[in-house]
């Protein structure tokens, strides 16, 4: 196999990093998007060159610790705390943290994102409701490990700062993950028990 020109590996990390810094600083959420202002920002029209998500998650932990040190572990202490917080109101759900705030690149535009497992979905407006908590209702494509497309339903609403975003899936989903924009690979999950060690041992 023939190694990539070095100009090809020089664009794609380029690329990447403005990627990264617009996600940082902008709040964009969409690889795809971040992507293509990065490349129109470098007036780079070959677009065979893009870097992959991975790529640029890399980007974004790199530019979080050479120029957020001193902001963003308060950013992703307090997001992880309110994730917590939380997790122990739909316990009856079985929450599982997902996204940056588990995987630690979260910034101050981040979603806490909650997978909740229920066979009937009318469960979660329902509680919403017990709690007085106003939402909206939206839903959620992924792409599953057999490489289909679902949907799934989804509701969101606002806790102080934080938006809290809850995707439920059916109670035996919980023994698999759908796939990572990231990487592809099964999208990595967190119980209530193992965020809380997450937050013990940033604190150490």
């Amino acid at each position: 196999m023939c190694a990539k020109p070095v100009q090809d590996l020089q664009t794609r990390q380029q690329i990447a990093s403005v990627a990264a810094r617009i996600m940082v600083q902008e709040g964009v959420k969409d690889y795809q998007i971040a992507k293509n202002k990065a490349a129109s920002q470098l007036n780079i029209t070959n677009k065979r060159n893009l870097p992959n998500n991975s790529e640029i998650e890399a980007e974004i932990m790199l530019y979080q610790r050479l120029f957020k040190a001193d902001t963003q572990p308060q950013i992703l202490k307090a997001l992880r705390e309110t994730a917590i917080k939380a997790m122990q109101l739909f316990a009856d759900f079985q929450p599982r943290l997902v996204g940056e705030v588990l995987a630690g690149t979260a910034t101050q535009h981040s979603d806490i994102v909650l997978h909740l497992f229920t066979d009937n979905p009318e469960d979660i407006v329902f509680y919403l409701m017990e709690q007085g908590i106003p939402h909206e209702v939206s839903e959620k494509r992924f792409k599953l490990p057999q490489q289909q497309i679902a949907i799934y339903p989804l509701y969101h609403f606002i806790a102080g700062d934080e938006r809290i975003v809850l995707i439920v899936f059916n109670t035996s989903d919980i023994r698999w993950s759908p796939l990572s924009p990231v990487d592809g690979k099964p999208m990595q999950r967190a119980n209530l028990k193992a965020v809380e060690k997450l937050l013990a041992d940033s604190e150490i």
